[in-house]
């Protein structure tokens, strides 16, 4: 039996497939009478299902092979389309967090989008997500999984852009969708010549090619760089990273999808292309630059912010830098870690997020305050979040970020202060944001505000033992360091790091009568924090203008020079042909004059060319 769920275990995607694809004919309001919770129903039921397969496999494949399988789609002559998929430790258990996160996410937006009209589409773009996600972890092959990244933009695009009927949500929509789509086209080009190149896009055999490869180092470099794109606009990494900010407008349930897998996902293919852009050490360079600019640079903005969610997903823009630079640094068991405990951390910290917003009615930072004594369920699960963010004993996050600064202590100490000031002042804006929400004095709108229904509350509850489970679970896995392997000078400025940060967010000064600073140079770092270094603005000055620009000129020659042209041998035809109608004699004679005439002129002009081409000297 477990051999038939492990050879099976390709099926897990299907699952989700088939549970979208159930709840279409509720989300194309085909069927109406029922209302759209059967096609909610339908969807857990297969996700259930998914979770349930994938978990039997994984406590019998821990010790297990990898185990490559090749399914056959269509072959025609030399054409051979087939599936490459790796059945392995780290895949089936990417696809268990997968399965049982977005599990945690429907049951929350059964609660979270209880009387929204369009809550089967809602579940039908879910299971597409999960379903683009779990086809992702199991790939073995490099087109397979630029395919299931294509599905992972399209179905971002429709779930920011699920209450279509605001402008600002088709803006957000519009700009993730053009923002991932620089990314990706990027990836396909370096697709495209690494198949050229190696012969094969199965992972297996570029590992071996990448062996033996001696490529120049403009071409290694050149398609370091396009591998890096795409996870880099799937991540939300500079110069990318300003769609999911925008991609907030969208649900809360898609944001905790978003924010813990999704991102997820373009980090995951980067782990798996490690072997490949090892051969360009400018990709290296350039993974190493922009994990850690991202980083600090993100981290920095999140304080700045006055909205819960925004505040939250520069976090996770930051946290996947820190994965774009263990990967740079060739750290991928440490990258593999880090996701781990992030997803299910800021899982959780977005859904206590959305339990504030679903029972206020706002995401002002400066309209909350007093929720802890009102909502204990949410404020647990913010605290334990947060506590799972940052480097607090024992916790995950904290072993994750030790086992990546242990080894680099000696050989690349800057990478501890990346570690510590980006550790640091997450643990500042997660105790900022506590205080503004949970503590002080009740505000306006959270006077009268209830604890969220069971609905809401179960997945919380879960995650909140996953999380404080999760290091037992990595001591079961074998993935923590012993005892006497601990160098404990790093211990302690990790863990003094997080210290610092939360006395700072506790005591710093906050007035919620004003969200600006009456303090020049303060109103000034606010404000360069607040609007992203103003990145926006310079894209705006250069990169758009430049665009709007050569969109003119485009448009100028089309209507000008090409319709001109067009315009001109039509009109030149017309007043031929009129102009003909009159001489028209009626005699055969004269038209075959007329031929020879016409004739005769074009084989002068040709011969005078041939001739003057004869004198030239070559």
């Amino acid at each position: 039996m477990s051999q038939f769920l492990f050879l099976t275990s390709w099926w897990v995607p299907l699952y989700s497939l088939i549970g979208a694809l159930l709840t279409l004919p509720w989300g194309l309001g085909i069927i109406k009478r029922t209302g759209p919770r059967p096609a909610a129903y339908l969807n857990l039921l297969t996700t259930l299902l998914a979770f349930a397969h994938s978990l039997l496999v994984f406590a019998n494949i821990w010790n297990s092979e990898p185990k490559n399988l090749q399914i056959s789609w269509f072959k025609a002559a030399d054409l051979d389309l087939s599936f490459a998929l790796e059945l392995s430790p780290v895949s089936i258990g990417a696809i268990v967090l997968i399965t049982g996160l977005s599990l945690m996410a429907q049951i929350y937006a059964l609660g979270y989008m209880e009387k929204d009209w369009s809550l089967a589409r809602f579940f039908a773009l879910i299971g597409f997500f999960e379903a683009a996600l779990s086809g992702l972890a199991i790939s073995d092959s490099l087109f397979l999984s630029y395919a299931f990244l294509e599905v992972l933009t399209l179905s971002t695009y429709l779930l920011v852009g699920f209450w279509y009927a605001q402008p600002l949500v088709v803006t957000a929509a519009r700009d993730a969708f053009l923002t991932k789509r620089v990314g990706d086209l990027l990836l396909l080009m370096g697709v495209v010549t690494l198949s050229t190149l190696a012969g094969s896009l199965n992972f297996s055999n570029l590992y071996e090619w990448a062996q033996t490869a001696n490529l120049s180092p403009v071409t290694s470099t050149l398609l370091g760089l396009a591998l890096i794109a795409g996870p880099a606009g799937k991540c939300a990494q500079f110069p990318l990273h300003l769609w999911l900010d925008e991609a907030m407008e969208g649900p809360n349930p898609a944001s905790v999808m978003r924010n813990s897998l999704v991102v997820a996902g373009g980090a995951y293919l980067l782990y798996k292309l490690q072997p490949i852009l090892a051969l360009s050490p400018v990709a290296l360079n350039a993974l190493v630059i922009m994990g850690t600019v991202t980083a600090i640079g993100a981290t920095l903005v999140s304080i700045a912010q006055i909205d819960i969610k925004r505040s939250l997903s520069h976090s996770t823009s930051a946290y996947m830098g820190l994965v774009f630079l263990a990967v740079g640094l060739q750290q991928g068991g440490v990258a593999l870690m880090l996701l781990l405990t992030h997803a299910i951390a800021k899982a959780l910290l977005f859904m206590s997020s959305g339990s504030v917003i679903h029972t206020t009615h706002s995401q002002d930072l400066t309209e909350m305050g007093g929720l802890w004594s009102r909502m204990p369920a949410t404020t647990t699960a913010f605290v334990v979040g947060s506590a799972g963010m940052v480097t607090l004993l024992p916790l995950g996050s904290f072993w994750a970020m030790l086992s990546w600064a242990d080894g680099f202590v000696n050989i690349s100490p800057w990478v501890i202060g990346v570690l510590v000031l980006v550790n640091g002042l997450t643990a500042l804006n997660l105790t900022r944001v506590f205080r503004l929400v949970f503590w002080g004095a009740p505000q306006q709108k959270t006077r009268r505000t209830p604890e969220v229904g069971w609905q809401m509350a179960f997945p919380m509850v879960s995650l909140i033992i996953m999380t404080l489970l999760l290091p037992v679970m990595l001591q079961q896995w074998y993935l923590l360091p012993t005892w006497e392997s601990i160098n404990w000078y790093v211990v302690l400025i990790l863990f003094a790091s997080t210290v610092i940060g939360v006395s700072i967010g506790a005591t710093v000064y906050l007035h919620k009568a004003w969200s600006r600073s009456r303090i020049l140079t303060w109103r000034f770092m606010q404000d360069l924090l607040g609007y992203d270094f103003y990145i926006d603005k310079v894209y705006k000055v250069t990169v758009v203008n430049a665009v709007t620009l050569l969109s003119q000129i485009s448009a100028w020659s089309d209507r000008y020079l090409v319709d001109g042209l067009v315009n001109l041998v039509g009109f030149a035809t017309i007043l031929g042909g009129q102009g003909l109608k009159y001489s028209i004699s009626g005699q055969s004679q004269g038209y075959m004059l007329t031929i020879l005439a016409v004739v005769s002129i074009l084989g002068f002009f040709i011969s005078w060319s041939l001739g003057l081409l004869s004198k030239l000297p070559f």
